[in-house]
């Protein structure tokens, strides 16, 4: 530990040249000035990663790093959002130069991916947590929301579900069987180091209906875009995409797993039957799961049949 103060680990750890136009002042005084492009709006953000509730408090600090701008940024791309800034504020218990170096190196390396700034925030001491607050643009019409589906929608999620839930069992020393290592090093990544789908955010404008981000599991964040659109669903539990590797394990446990965890940060949305063709020719594979009905209420199918299963996800209190 040193006795390096507030600004000197901004300036050491945080700091990197300006290399966006549309940052009019950046890290260095009492707020940014950003500029946002002509005809669009500000899609903002905020999410708090709290040690012990959501990561583990032994998690690599590179993996937090990534981690707390990750889920900012899926937010964004749950609403269509081009995504531009951040700010961050971490509170520590100590400033532990390997622990920022290591931090800032995970943070910036999906900043850097992502083409995102980092324009401001804020250091002080306590119980290790990270808040980020994440900023986009895009154009106000085009902005994806969870009120817009309507009866006769499909029901769609990106990528595959269920493999963060399995990466939380194993770093908390919860799941009983033995893995192959391959299986354990992608479920391990998957919570970790999950990738925000930006580029199909934006590519789903104009094609979705209604859409958010799955952060506590398909079934509660599907209850919520339910609730704000006003409609109910059916969604077909054969249907839930899954890795070969979660498949492989119990299959009853692997559904729940793929109905039930959070941190997938895949794309749950909806849209109507005529977009099937625009869908099936996007950036990320995306799987048509169920359907949305009049009738309020999310009901579970097995070939077709209803069947009852647990559904609740993750909460954070």
């Amino acid at each position: 530990m040193s006795g390096h103060g507030e600004f000197d680990l901004i300036r050491e750890f945080f700091t990197r040249p300006a290399r966006d136009t549309n940052v009019v002042l950046g890290i260095g005084d009492d707020a940014a000035l950003l500029a946002v492009p002509a005809g669009d709006v500000l899609a903002v953000t905020t999410d708090t990663l709290v040690a012990g509730r959501h990561f583990p408090e032994e998690a690599a600090a590179a993996d937090i790093g990534w981690k707390s701008l990750a889920v900012n940024l899926s937010d964004l791309a749950a609403m269509g959002a081009t995504a531009r800034w951040v700010t961050l504020a971490i509170t520590l218990p100590d400033n532990n130069e390997h622990f920022l170096r290591e931090f800032s190196r995970g943070f910036f390396a999906l900043a850097d991916q992502e083409n995102v700034r980092l324009v401001g925030g804020d250091t002080t001491r306590g119980p290790l947590a990270i808040t980020v607050t994440a900023m986009g643009t895009l154009p106000a019409a085009t902005a994806i929301r969870r009120d817009g589906a309507r009866a006769g929608d499909d029901l769609y999620v990106s990528g595959t579900v269920g493999d963060a839930g399995l990466g939380l069992r194993l770093a908390l020393d919860q799941w009983p069987d033995e893995l192959a290592q391959a299986t354990r090093d992608m479920a391990l990544a998957s919570l970790h180091r999950p990738h925000p789908r930006l580029a199909l955010g934006t590519a789903l404008r104009g094609v979705a209906s209604a859409g958010l981000d799955v952060s506590d599991g398909v079934a509660q964040d599907l209850g919520h875009l339910l609730q704000a659109s006003g409609v109910g669903a059916e969604l077909e539990l054969d249907a839930l995409p899954m890795s070969t590797a979660l498949q492989a394990i119990d299959p009853a446990f692997a559904v729940i797993l793929a109905l039930t965890s959070g941190d997938d940060y895949e794309l749950l949305f909806t849209a109507p039957p005529a977009m099937r063709d625009a869908i099936a020719g996007l950036p990320v594979r995306c799987t048509r799961i169920g359907c949305i009905t009049a009738s309020p209420g999310l009901v579970l199918l097995r070939n077709g049949q209803p069947v009852d299963m647990p559904v609740a996800g993750y909460t954070h209190f």
